[in-house]
């Protein structure tokens, strides 16, 4: 009976352990709208669901601002309602995730589609998955190899924000780099 008992208590503290190593540490996926960390004029639109891709990096619109490891500090774009092309003010976003893969053949990313809650949830999962497939074709335009990407599509099951209003439905009708 004591082993029992032991072993139980073992399990139990085993199970919170892994519970505990998994659990988040809260904040948001991927910042602020802009996909930045909270920096310099470009979150200034962030309430009107439209944001610029350039801007992002002092006025230069050849290269986006990166973080420690080179990685692209913008990690998310926005897309109109109930469609999956690429807008041209994410371009210059894209180019720079392309540069930055081409440059580290070991980097792998996962391409995140998101929607916004309308639609059923078969539909939305399809047009999340259209989306980061939008994203993947024109990384591998730019010379990104297959290998590094992944395709995901999380539909409107992880919003970024909620709410039943059109800045809302705007941020989360997205796709996010998640490396």
């Amino acid at each position: 009976m004591q082993f029992s008992s032991y072993a139980k208590g073992l399990a139990l503290a085993a199970s919170l352990a892994l519970v505990a190593g998994c659990s988040s540490s809260g904040g948001t996926q991927d910042g602020s709208m802009d996909g930045t960390s909270g920096s310099g004029a470009a979150g200034q639109g962030a309430g009107s669901g439209q944001v610029s891709g350039t801007g992002m990096n002092g006025g230069n619109g050849s290269r986006q601002a990166s973080d420690d490891q080179g990685i692209p500090s913008v990690r998310t774009i926005y897309f109109d309602f109930d469609r999956d092309s690429i807008r041209s003010e994410f371009e210059s976003v894209l180019n720079a995730h392309a540069q930055y893969l081409r440059s580290n053949p070991n980097a792998r990313v996962v391409l995140e589609g998101h929607t916004d809650e309308r639609g059923t949830r078969e539909y939305n999962m399809g047009l999340g998955e259209r989306r980061a497939n939008s994203v993947q074709r024109f990384m591998s335009v730019q010379g990104v190899s297959p290998s590094q990407l992944e395709v995901v599509s999380y539909g409107e099951e992880r919003p970024a924000v909620r709410g039943n209003n059109e800045d809302s439905y705007a941020q989360n009708r997205r796709v996010v780099f998640s490396y």
